[in-house]
C-alpha cells in the first residue's frame, strides 16, 4: 500500500460524527406586522434610523424641514427630483458623485431576520453610490418585509441583475482599540424611510 492510501485509509477511519442540517423550513409568525417590528429591532441595533411615512410627500417634508442642501443630496428616485438631484444614468458622469453628502436610494425589500435591504443596479443606476455617500437613506415599502434570508433568496430567485447587494447599516469596525467606529468603509449613517 503507497503512502497516499495510508494517509487516505486513515482519513476516512477518522471522519466527524455526521450530524443532521438544520431545519430551514421553521414555521415562522404570518403577522407580517410582527415582521416589520422585528426589523425595526435589528436596524436599531444596526445603528440605523428608521423613520416611518406614509408616502413621497412626507419624505419630501422631512428632508426640507431639515434643510439638506439640494446640490448635495441626490437620489435615483423621481417622486422625490423637486427636493434633491435627481440623478440618471444617461445624464450624470459616476465622477460626480464624489461629493455626495446623502443619497436616497430605493430597496426591492427588507429582511427582518437581519436589517437588509436588497438593492441591484437597476435601482441605484450607479453601483458606486451606496458606497460612496457620506450618509445613505433607503426607502422600501413596509408589504415588502420579508421574514427571513430563505425568503429574501426565494424572491430573488431567477432574476435577472448584474450588481445586486444587502446593504444592512453603516459600515462599522472596532479593530483598533476595541473602539467602534461608524463609516469606516462607506457611509457613516443611514435612515431606513419605512412607507406605508
Amino acid at each position: 500500500m503507497s503512502s497516499r492510501d495510508t494517509i487516505l485509509k486513515e482519513v476516512l477511519k477518522n471522519q466527524p460524527v455526521r450530524t443532521a442540517l438544520p431545519v430551514i423550513d421553521v414555521p415562522i409568525t404570518t403577522n407580517h406586522q410582527d415582521w416589520v417590528e422585528a426589523l425595526k429591532v435589528r436596524l436599531d441595533i444596526l445603528h440605523v434610523t428608521v423613520r416611518e411615512v406614509a408616502d413621497y410627500s412626507a419624505i419630501k417634508s422631512i428632508l426640507q424641514q431639515e434643510a439638506i442642501p439640494q446640490e448635495r443630496t441626490v437620489t435615483t428616485i423621481p417622486e422625490l427630483g423637486e427636493v434633491c438631484t435627481y440623478i440618471d444614468s444617461v445624464k450624470e458622469d459616476a465622477h460626480s458623485l464624489e461629493n455626495v453628502d446623502l443619497a436616497i436610494i430605493p430597496a426591492h425589500f427588507g429582511v427582518a431576520e437581519n436589517g437588509a435591504m436588497w438593492v441591484t443596479d437597476s435601482l441605484v443606476q450607479y453601483r458606486v453610490l451606496p458606497f460612496i455617500t457620506q450618509q445613505l437613506a433607503i426607502v422600501v415599502n413596509r408589504k415588502d418585509i420579508v421574514y427571513n434570508l430563505h425568503q429574501a433568496y426565494q424572491k430573488i430567485a431567477g432574476t435577472s441583475y448584474d450588481f445586486g447587494v444587502f446593504i444592512a447599516g453603516p459600515s462599522k469596525t472596532a479593530d483598533i482599540e476595541q473602539s467602534l467606529v461608524l463609516g469606516a468603509h462607506g457611509p457613516k449613517g443611514m435612515t431606513l424611510y419605512l412607507l406605508d
